[in-house]
């Protein structure tokens, strides 16, 4: 049994090397199955499961690995990572004290330590001075724009909005090739376009409703993490937003990409230019926590200013938590996918969109979600509705279960099949995970997944997908490659957070 173990981590081993992460965590778990006494698979299996965001269960492996080995740098290593990724620096800084107290000279525990410790005083110090009756960074701003604060060079050449400060298809235009060829645009233009934003998104409801008009469809668009390269590629395949086009992006437009501010900015003027025709869902990535590790809060600074990024962390609180899509003619027979009998809402179809997935709870309604108070709470925190919102996962087996990235839940078909029955919904569609092909179709139908970026984090090497919906509530999808981007690696601007990229 041993030796066959072997042979098996020895494939996995390869597997990984070559990035196909999902192929290896099939044989190291298999590999356990004949051997679970060997602590470097448990460990190895704690690798994979960072690469695939499952932080949760990589906690567990490490776990394990070093309960087999009291003395295994690499699984307290490992473990601080995913502690780290999931914001829980205090076990990370545990862990990397014990990995400089076995190895002393090891140059990356060092630095990921000292880069955590920095990282837990400045939360504890934000902490301590947070005040409820501090000034809002957009009134700051606003007030300093009205001042005439940070003004536009004279010799600045690139993108302008119209005379009367609002944005035009060729200000947008414009602001998507100023991007393209590595430019930033002035302060002063950032801030307008993110204040035009938040004056659009304050105004929407916690969940978003949106028609699909006949003659026209509607795009779902998953997660695109500052990819800006693939992020144009999926432009000219959806075509633009227009007063006849709507696009839905579900979240996770920023971090581990490193042109994150540039994807942000984009569809935040296109929200300005297309209010009813551009819709933002919040991802668990749009959040402070997430920001400060996985790179764009350390962009936002490079690129604009600190008060920048501090506007995008009090707009990103504005973005709604989902977005119900109705279509407005009723079903076709061969709609795909089309579930047996799927439940419509008087008489037509409609997806529920969300970043994350469902609840822990099994009463939560259509209306308990509108009542959220998205601009009072303002982040998720670890548990309660906008929690799970924005970070669950389908599993499949029916139940309940953990979350295998260590924060919110797991949910099987059965809880899929009857939150969808008891809020007239005809299927569930969210973004959030890596899928191979760029989208899944789960839970019998009723749960789709949609992820936008290719070859994830430069690494991963799926392809990327997004929906398109017409006016039947009929589903089609897109699936696209990775496109050549400038050399500067995922997580450039992240400091020491780069989690083994």
């Amino acid at each position: 049994m041993k030796t066959a173990a072997l042979r098996i981590k020895s494939e996995a081993n390869a597997l990984f090397s070559a990035s196909k992460y999902r192929q290896s965590l099939d044989l190291y778990t298999a590999s356990l199955n004949k051997n679970p006494f060997d602590p470097i698979v448990w460990s190895n299996r704690a690798a994979v499961r960072l690469k695939l965001e499952e932080h949760g269960l990589a906690i567990a492996d490490a776990s394990r690995a070093i309960e087999l080995n009291p003395r295994f740098v690499k699984a307290y290593f490992r473990r601080a990572l995913a502690n780290l990724a999931i914001m829980k620096p205090k076990g990370a800084v545990t862990d990397l004290k014990k990995v400089l107290q076995l190895e002393p000279n090891n140059a990356s525990a060092k630095a990921q330590l000292d880069a955590t410790q920095k990282l837990l005083r400045r939360l504890q110090f934000e902490a301590a001075i947070s005040s409820k009756d501090e000034v809002a960074t957009s009134i700051k701003i606003r007030d300093q724009l009205a001042q005439g604060i940070a003004p536009l060079e004279k010799d600045y050449a690139g993108p302008m909005l119209s005379p009367d400060g609002k944005p035009t298809v060729e200000f947008v235009d414009s602001l998507i090739a100023w991007f393209k060829d590595g430019k930033v645009i002035p302060r002063r233009l950032a801030w307008q376009i993110v204040l035009g934003a938040q004056e659009q998104l304050v105004a929407e409801p916690t969940l978003v409703e949106c028609e699909v008009p006949e003659g026209e469809t509607i795009n779902v668009i998953g997660d695109t993490h500052g990819q800006y390269y693939d992020f144009l590629h999926l432009l000219t395949l959806t075509g633009k937003p227009s007063a006849t086009h709507t696009l839905l992006f579900n979240g996770d437009f920023v971090d581990r990409g490193s042109w994150s501010t540039e994807i942000v900015l984009v569809l935040f003027a296109y929200k300005w230019l297309y209010p009813k025709k551009v819709f933002l869902n919040r991802g668990n990535h749009e959040t402070a926590d997430m920001n400060k590790v996985y790179g764009f809060e350390g962009e936002t600074k490079k690129k604009y200013s600190e008060l920048t990024y501090k506007l995008f962390e009090e707009v990103f609180t504005a973005l709604p938590l989902a977005t119900l899509v109705s279509a407005t003619l009723p079903p076709r027979s061969d709609a795909s996918p089309n579930p047996k009998n799927p439940t419509l809402h008087n008489g037509m179809k409609r997806f529920f969109v969300v970043h994350g997935g469902l609840f822990s709870r099994e009463d939560v309604l259509l209306s308990e979600i509108r009542d959220v108070d998205r601009l009072k709470q303002k982040q998720p925190g670890q548990e309660g509705l906008m929690c799970e919102m924005l970070w669950t996962d389908p599993q499949d087996q029916n139940g309940r279960g953990p979350s295998k990235r260590g924060v919110g839940i797991g949910f099987g078909p059965d809880i899929t099949r009857r939150w969808t029955e008891k809020n007239e919904v005809t299927a569930v569609i969210r973004s959030h995970e890596v899928r191979q092909g760029g989208y899944s179709v789960e839970h019998n139908g009723l749960l789709i997944t949609v992820f936008s970026s290719p070859n994830y984090v430069d690494q991963v090497g799926n392809l990327a997908a997004f929906a398109t919906i017409d006016a039947t509530g009929e589903m089609k999808f897109t699936t696209f490659s990775e496109q050549p981007h400038p050399p500067i690696k995922p997580m450039a601007y992240a400091g020491n957070m780069g989690f083994g990229l």
